[in-house]
């Protein structure tokens, strides 16, 4: 709970200062209140007001998965829950974490159970986490679910590390390739321009030179209101898919892409079956593991797909009719959950369909990334070919005339 420091007058007219922990004012007024004491002033405690600054914030999702493997380590040793978090509340150097792990042990403290006090903090601890760790309370097998929470977050950790080392170098030759055109045409070409008009003047201009011309003027004359306007484009356009109207439309796009569309399912598709097949063999209900899993595929399309399949299992229907008519899912995915359902061995499955489309995935996105590298080089060179052509094509025929 949170410390707040008062001002108070006694009842002889002394001022009195001090320190308080309490859940809110109007306890710290009633603790007063009881000690004769009239408050002037009250109001958090530095290492309060530090502490609720903190409050909100995201922690990095390897200091968690250090965090349950540490919490497993301890409790499998025998140290008590409370005495658990007591030291890894002192030890961890995140300091948003160390907040949030001294408010989970005072509610622990209390007689909260540790799924419930780590709900109570959703924006540090995902839903997958806390359903696992009630699951592993209720079935007296907390210390084996913190562990495997642990590899899973580590493990989500590493394939968005290797999706997004994947897609730097072609986001930096982008970028790099962009400033250079741009650098180019605002500054480079201009200083061609008096060769430019005399040929000009005599009919003698290439199209290519007149349309570098052209862009090199606009950017030149207009370079900061078509930023503005491309700035303005892109803010509305990501106003709109926060909508649900665009947000469909973009995770429609995001699916169909050409190339990207396949990895960008696959993935998502993947991350799905891992999280219900861990849920399921740590004994979360199907119903609820789906309702957790769904969301986790960060796509509306694939997420109301599965949304579907879960009500026909509360109808008593499988999970794999649903998705085929959906025709969002691979067939061959469908038919092995499927096959899974009638062997009764659907969480053991479906975690091997994670990894199996993931390597698959690994093999196609490396493939990818390597043929988009020669692309866009390819694109980039072009373009400033382009460029060098509209600027030495009029200096040659300059010259060839004297």
């Amino acid at each position: 709970m949170p410390e707040f420091q008062y001002i108070a007058r006694a009842m002889s007219g002394q001022e009195v200062r001090g320190l308080l922990t309490a859940g809110t004012e109007t306890e710290v007024v009633s603790t007063l209140s009881s000690r004769q004491l009239f408050p002037l002033r009250i109001e958090l405690a530095e290492s309060a007001r530090s502490d609720e600054r903190l409050r909100g914030r995201r922690v990095r999702a390897r200091d968690l998965a250090t965090f349950y493997a540490q919490l497993s380590d301890l409790l499998r040793s025998g140290v008590p829950l409370l005495r658990s978090l007591e030291l890894l509340q002192r030890q961890t150097r995140n300091k948003v974490l160390k907040v949030v792990l001294q408010e989970v042990r005072d509610d622990v403290a209390e007689g909260t159970r540790l799924a419930e006090a780590l709900r109570q903090h959703g924006n540090v601890f995902p839903e997958l986490a806390v359903s696992m760790v009630r699951a592993g309370e209720e079935g007296s097998f907390l210390e084996d679910v913190l562990r495997r929470i642990a590899d899973f977050t580590e493990h989500q950790e590493d394939l968005k590390g290797r999706v997004i080392g994947a897609t730097v170098y072609p986001l930096f030759l982008s970028v790099v390739g962009s400033v250079v055109l741009t650098v180019m045409m605002v500054w480079f070409v201009p200083k061609f321009e008096p060769v430019f008009q005399r040929l000009e003047a005599r009919g003698e201009l290439p199209w290519a030179t007149t349309a570098v011309v052209a862009i090199s003027d606009t950017l030149g004359n207009y370079g900061l209101f078509v930023a503005l306007a491309a700035a303005g484009g892109i803010g509305l356009a990501m106003q709109y898919c926060r909508t649900d109207e665009g947000r469909l439309i973009l995770d429609r796009v995001k699916l169909e892409a050409p190339g990207a569309g396949r990895i960008y399912r696959s993935l998502a598709i993947a991350r799905f079956c891992r999280i219900l097949g861990t849920l399921l063999n740590n004994g979360v209900p199907i119903l609820n593991s789906l309702r957790i899993a769904k969301d986790a595929t960060g796509n509306r399309i694939l997420s109301n797909a599965i949304h579907t399949a879960s009500d026909f299992i509360a109808a008593g229907k499988s999970l794999a009719e649903p998705l085929r008519s959906s025709g969002e899912f691979p067939e061959e995915t469908v038919e092995i959950i499927a096959v899974a359902e009638e062997a009764n061995n659907l969480e053991k499955v479906l975690v091997d369909i994670a990894e199996s489309m993931e390597r698959r995935t690994y093999r196609y996105l490396e493939l990818f990334v390597r043929l988009l590298e020669p692309v866009m080089l390819l694109i980039m060179a072009t373009l400033i070919l382009f460029v060098m052509l509209g600027l030495l094509l009029p200096v040659l025929q300059s010259s060839s005339v004297l």
